[in-house]
């Protein structure tokens, strides 16, 4: 029970909401949807995807583990960002060329390098 002379707090509905309480307390609000990505991104986001998924089904070597973390990374940025550097971009170019062998059965990997300008 409280009295007259003690403070009360209320606190309503707070979904979506970012609050602290205390003399020293902080809040942060990191609310929202990630960043937009444009129609190339899309593409390139959905054609790593289905080359990571057909790669899980080959027998892993060196160049196609390379290759595969290398995808997921770019997947990780595109997702994070909306975007990916041309940096990357041509880390990717680079492990599509070393891995053509294996590649070549895959649909996907064409799809991949053509987005890239392979």
């Amino acid at each position: 029970m409280t009295t007259a002379d003690e403070p009360s707090v209320s606190i309503g509905d707070v979904s979506h909401s970012t609050f602290a309480i205390g003399s020293h307390a902080h809040a942060e609000s990191h609310h929202g949807t990630g960043p937009g990505r444009d129609q190339a991104a899309e593409e390139l986001l959905k054609a790593i995807r289905e080359l990571r998924a057909d790669l899980a089904r080959v027998q892993a070597s060196d160049r196609t583990r390379a290759l595969d973390e290398t995808l997921a990374d770019t997947e990780d940025e595109i997702t994070r960002t909306g975007t990916t550097g041309e940096s990357r971009r041509q880390r990717l170019r680079e492990l599509l060329t070393d891995a053509q062998t294996v590649l070549t059965l895959f649909t996907s990997a064409g799809t991949v390098a053509g987005l890239l300008g392979m």
